[in-house]
């Protein structure tokens, strides 16, 4: 199942490479297999999605190009071995247990591993203020406290530290970070050092 305002953001952000070949697409949680599906009609039979869940039974929603691994996403061997099966990732979508540590660890495993110019999404951010999944509003150590902090990153060519200890890997290789209702979706891109242009003439 899918929140209704999750549709068009997929179509916002997954619409420029669905005539990308080969695309290959990661999407942690399969539940039901129906996300498998939506994703499979979407993007042609030639595409490669592997889908990832903790559940054993999942496995039998594996069929034509269509993959299934078992294993838990908080444990970073698990997301590791993915990457070293299926390789570089073009769109990689977190929509597995939710939990703070879960979608840390994914995204701090699998981001370096998403493709230069590609999409990585997490859905159902709305439990970083949920106390159940160990959320709470501004609460530390949350995946949406964890995203604020990435704002700082991507703006790190700018930043008057003196030791440039904000110009990461995120901040070389992110074009945009966005947030939704729910969701955070970051777009890949190599980024250089702006530069200042005049446009127009001087009147």
């Amino acid at each position: 199942m899918k929140w209704s305002n999750y549709f068009p953001i997929y179509e916002e952000l997954a619409a420029p490479f669905r005539h990308k070949r080969p695309l290959k697409m990661l999407e942690i949680g399969v539940a039901k297999g129906g996300s498998l599906q939506l994703w499979r009609n979407y993007f042609g039979p030639d595409a490669i999605i592997v889908g990832a869940d903790i559940e054993p039974d999942c496995r039998k929603f594996a069929i034509d190009n269509t993959f299934v691994r078992i294993g838990d996403q908080g444990d970073r061997a698990f997301l590791r071995s993915l990457v070293d099966e299926f390789g570089v990732f073009d769109i990689i979508l977190d929509d597995g247990g939710h939990k703070m540590d879960q979608q840390i660890v994914a995204f701090e495993e699998l981001y370096p591993a998403l493709a230069a110019d590609g999409l990585y999404i997490v859905e159902d951010v709305h439990t970083s203020y949920w106390p159940e999944f160990g959320g709470g509003l501004k609460r530390q150590g949350t995946f949406i406290e964890f995203m604020k902090a990435k704002i700082d990153e991507i703006n790190g060519f700018h930043s008057l530290i003196a030791d440039g200890a904000l110009l990461t890997d995120l901040t070389r290789s992110t074009y945009s970070i966005t947030f939704y209702d729910s969701v955070v979706a970051l777009k890949k891109r190599v980024m250089n050092i702006p530069v200042l242009e005049q446009i127009g003439s001087e009147t």
